[in-house]
């Protein structure tokens, strides 16, 4: 049985691809296969639209404080199709829903998505990871390159204007307090959150 939903606290989190354009240094998936107390996140292949509602289903979602797009891969990288399960999802009672992406929908797409956001997702959150976009490439490996970084931060600015609540998280210890400085700043000057999220 491959895992399309698992619980994270208090929230359902929806797992729908294995796909990224990066391969960050730190990612968890280098060092295991799952979440808390979750299932393997490896995929056999990626479910269809209908075997996630059906998932859906099964779970009474008034449980949850939210759902949560964050699986073994980029989200974004099926974005029309979790799109189609945020409508659905809208159609009926569900709690807030929540994305978290490294930022790189855009060029994933090739083109500007943040308004397709709109009336889907509420919070917004991105992988800032660091203040410097020359060592965000280092870490992150993108596929798109050293100008990743520029189009995650433009990427986060208009998607703001689309939803609810964008947060921009780097993890804690992972840079210094004065790179944490910049990254606020960098948030401030966008108009959206800061989060230090706690390594796990």
């Amino acid at each position: 049985m491959m895992t399309i939903l698992y619980e994270v606290h208090s929230g359902l989190y929806v797992n729908m691809t294995n796909k990224c354009p990066c391969a960050c240094t730190f990612c968890l998936r280098q060092e295991k296969d799952h979440v808390g107390n979750s299932n393997s996140l490896w995929l056999d292949r990626e479910p269809t639209v209908d075997e996630v509602k059906a998932e859906f289903e099964k779970y009474d979602l008034g449980k949850y404080k939210e759902i949560v797009f964050c699986g073994y891969g980029e989200p974004t990288e099926r974005l029309y199709d979790i799109f189609e399960v945020c409508d659905w999802l809208k159609s009926r009672e569900c709690p807030p829903i929540r994305i978290n992406t490294n930022g790189m929908a855009d060029l994933i797409h090739g083109h500007s998505t943040a308004p397709e956001f709109k009336d889907r997702i509420d919070v917004v959150s991105i992988s800032l990871n660091t203040p410097d976009k020359e060592r965000f490439y280092e870490l992150t490996r993108c596929k798109f390159g050293i100008d990743s970084f520029d189009a995650m931060l433009k990427f986060a600015g208009e998607v703001k204007n689309y939803v609810g609540k964008v947060v921009l998280t780097t993890v804690e210890t992972t840079i210094t307090k004065e790179e944490e400085e910049r990254c606020a700043a960098i948030c401030s000057e966008l108009g959206v959150n800061y989060r230090i999220r706690p390594f796990e």
